[in-house]
């Protein structure tokens, strides 16, 4: 795996979090469990359409999990594109805590000597795993046509993947919390929050 610098990236990437998932609402921790999208979720994703639309994607690939792939299935019919789906585009995996209440959640300091980056909670992954699967998607996108992609995904994800993108490692991620049906545009020159 070798980081895809910005410059060499030679198209847009578009970043969509999926719209609001009735785990959102309920303060669940979603990992890779399928709650499916609100009313509101949908209506984040058509806003969100609307907006990708004028930047005419060749490409949509979206996580398979359920609230990513229906976002993306909306964003598809509104701009002409089908939807590729694929599991590295996938939230990390909280193994057991899938599905728990975050606020029933107690804090655990990691192992001495271990990483909080390094940690896999609940039996799941690693933001070091999360970071290198990524990191393999990316590779193999460098080699896609020319234009603009349209990557659906979950919140942790994408900012690991922006993390990626810009060269930084597994233990540089910045948390920034993207909103659902929120988009980031990464262009060669930059980065563009919507």
């Amino acid at each position: 795996m070798s980081t895809v610098p910005l410059a060499g990236l030679g198209r847009s990437i578009i970043f969509v979090r999926h719209g609001q998932s009735t785990w959102n609402v309920q303060g669940r921790v979603p990992g890779q469990g399928t709650p499916p999208l609100t009313i509101l979720g949908v209506q984040q994703a058509e806003a969100a359409a609307v907006q990708i639309e004028e930047h005419a994607p060749v490409r949509i690939i979206s996580s398979d999990l359920d609230r990513a792939r229906r976002t993306a299935e909306i964003i598809g019919r509104r701009v002409g594109v089908p939807v590729e789906v694929d599991e590295a585009l996938r939230e990390q995996s909280v193994g057991e805590l899938t599905g728990a209440l975050s606020r029933t959640l107690q804090q655990v300091t990691p192992p001495l000597g271990v990483h909080l980056h390094e940690v896999r909670w609940g039996g799941g992954e690693s933001v070091v795993d999360v970071y290198e699967r990524v990191g393999d998607f990316f590779d193999s996108l460098a080699d896609s046509p020319a234009g603009p992609v349209v990557i659906v995904s979950h919140g942790f994800t994408i900012q690991i993947a922006l993390t990626y993108l810009h060269g930084g490692s597994p233990y540089d991620v910045d948390w920034a919390t993207l909103p659902n049906g929120g988009i980031v545009t990464v262009e060669p020159s930059g980065v563009q929050v919507t």
